[in-house]
Formats: C-alpha cells, sequence, structure tokens
C-alpha cells in the first residue's frame, strides 16, 4: 500500500498545518467523486495469504532489515520508504498477534490499548479493515471540512476513489478555528 496524499497542501516551513489549497491529484475529491471514509487512529498493517504483515518505515540512509518489503519508491520530501515487514514471534509484535484472527487479504488498522495511545477507545487490540466505515455526510470544502473534524472525534477521513486512488484528511493538520 502506497501512502496516501492529503487532500490539501501542506505548510512545510511553518506550523506544518493545511491550507485551503488542493493538492495535485485529489481534485477529484472536491469534485464529489469517491466515497468517505473514517480514518482510525493505530498502525496499518497487511494481511496477505493468511500471513499479517506489519508496517515499516524505513528512514533515509538506513539498511532496510532482511525481510523488508518497499511499498513505494523513496519519498522525495522525507526520504522515507514506506513499507511491509512480516509480524514475527518477538515482543515488538505482541498487539498484532493479540488482534490477528485470520482476517482476509486487504490493509487493516491495528487498534487498541498498547497502539499510539489507544485514541480510539478499544478495550482490546482489534484490527479495523481500512474502508469499512462508510461516512455520507462528510463535507468536501476546506472551511465546511474543517469544521466537521474538529467537531469530530475521529482521526480523519480516508475518499476512495472507484479506481483505487485514494486521498485523506485528519483533524490535527488543520489550524484550529
Amino acid at each position: 500500500m502506497r501512502k496516501i496524499i492529503s487532500l490539501f497542501q501542506r505548510n512545510y516551513t511553518g506550523d506544518r498545518k493545511v491550507r485551503n489549497e488542493v493538492v495535485p491529484g485529489a481534485e477529484w475529491v472536491i469534485a464529489g467523486e469517491g466515497i468517505a471514509t473514517r480514518k482510525y487512529d493505530g498502525t496499518c498493517c497487511l494481511v496477505r495469504n493468511g500471513k499479517l504483515f506489519r508496517r515499516y518505515d524505513l528512514k533515509g540512509g538506513k539498511v532496510p532489515p532482511a525481510n523488508f518489503e518497499p511499498a513505494q519508491e523513496v519519498d522525495t520530501v522525507t526520504g522515507r520508504v514506506p513499507g511491509w515487514i512480516p509480524v514475527g514471534d518477538g515482543p515488538e509484535d505482541r498487539w498484532h498477534r493479540e488482534a490477528f484472527n485470520g482476517e482476509a487479504d486487504g490493509t487493516w488498522e491495528l487498534c487498541g490499548p498498547k497502539v499510539q495511545g489507544n485514541p480510539e477507545g478499544f478495550p482490546t487490540h482489534r484490527l479495523v479493515r481500512h474502508g469499512e466505515h462508510q461516512l455520507p455526510d462528510v463535507p468536501r470544502s476546506y472551511e465546511s471540512l474543517r469544521k466537521y473534524l474538529l467537531d469530530a472525534t475521529i482521526e480523519g477521513v480516508v475518499w476512495h476513489h472507484p479506481d483505487g486512488r485514494m486521498v485523506k484528511i485528519k483533524r490535527k493538520d488543520f489550524p484550529p478555528i
């Protein structure tokens, strides 16, 4: 799974918040295309052929682990390469193993008490399928989306286009009102 582009341009040299300028390639969201889904705050996972993989962010200049699978080329802004490594038997994968119940192939979000401070409030570790929870009434303009997310209790929104493209925006991306 490639990194998903943001809906709005980010101020990389300032507060790192977004501004009311659409990222090239995300115009289809503003045009009303695609389905909005809830973005969960956890860590990304992949199930492929019944095997669980966890997201691994290879930082620029580092040597990848032997079992690292890149998901895309080097990010020209950050120098990082997002990818996958198989979930193993070590303590770093404990929560992944606890949550995995033979889920279907696809991408998932690991959420739970020991993941990202558990902002979702799950009592146990679980995998949530990406795109599972649709948000039919999400606005698409900068100001209305900003208000919607700043008032919401969700991490953000991911739009899924029928051709496979995706675009995201998170509540924390916006400057306060």
